[in-house]
């Protein structure tokens, strides 16, 4: 086998995957052969990541449009898209607020599209990898799930959530075949990451002092003492995702810079 990552003959879909960590994702499978599913909301943004995925990658990529966090969403997309070999979910909102003013519904909501969204996902694919004996399922957490930041708790709760899942649907897929992982990613480099570092840093400062002043004062564990950037997540995702990983499910496996301040998660 070697080690070349070769996902060819695979089909994978990843959620939330016109931009950030999501779109790396995207091209880096792209890169080892999968024929890629881009997905987000609007059919207008999925053409132009599809455009974008197809540029770098110069691999085999589909639209995948549709809001995956509806029930109906899903359904629609799961019919254009019945069978998938790679499942990455990505999709994930993330927001500072303080923590006795988070409401019922905020609660709600992020349980329901941080969690409820990638297990819907997983009902809906992870019958037919087991029948095929082959898949991966990926669901991306994030370092807030082990270390909970005071600053978006219920951030943390739902990625919190995303773990325990991961791991029980491991469990489902026993001895098939299948594999199923969380990714611990770490702070990383993203348009919205930018806009949530400004919101707790001066934001008169330009990017580079900004970034620096962040991870000192809200992530100074990080032993790299930057943030990630997409593609070191998406090399792991990709490297999960691949017949190589064939021993690894049931984890929560990180890259998160050594953020996270434990041996095991």
């Amino acid at each position: 086998m070697g080690t070349t990552l070769d996902l060819s003959g695979r089909t994978a879909l990843v959620t939330g995957s016109t931009q950030g960590i999501g779109l790396a994702i995207a091209v880096d499978l792209a890169r080892a052969g999968a024929r890629v599913a881009v997905n987000g909301r609007t059919a207008g943004r999925v053409d132009a990541a599809v455009a974008q995925v197809r540029e770098q990658s110069g691999g085999d990529v589909v639209p995948a449009p549709g809001d995956v966090t509806t029930a109906d969403g899903t359904a629609a997309l799961t019919a254009d898209l019945p069978d998938v070999d790679v499942l990455v979910n990505n999709l994930g909102i993330f927001d500072a607020q303080p923590a006795l003013e988070i409401t019922d519904d905020d609660w709600r909501r992020y349980f329901e599209v941080n969690v409820l969204t990638a297990t819907r996902l997983v009902r809906a694919y992870l019958p037919g990898m087991r029948e095929r004996g082959w898949g991966r399922v990926l669901n991306v957490a994030s370092d807030s799930a082990v270390v909970i930041p005071a600053e978006m708790i219920h951030y943390g709760m739902s990625k919190t959530a995303l773990l325990a899942v991961s791991r029980g649907f491991a469990k489902e897929a026993a001895g098939t075949g299948v594999t199923v992982n969380s990714v611990i990613a770490g702070p990383t480099h993203t348009a919205g990451v930018e806009d949530f570092v400004y919101q707790l840093v001066d934001r008169s400062l330009p990017w580079d002092e900004a970034q620096r002043e962040f991870m000192r004062l809200h992530r100074p564990q990080s032993l790299i003492q930057r943030l990630i950037e997409p593609e070191e997540i998406a090399h792991l995702v990709t490297y999960l995702a691949s017949p190589l990983a064939s021993a690894t499910t049931g984890g929560a496996v990180r890259v998160d810079g050594g953020y996270v301040d434990s041996i095991l998660p």
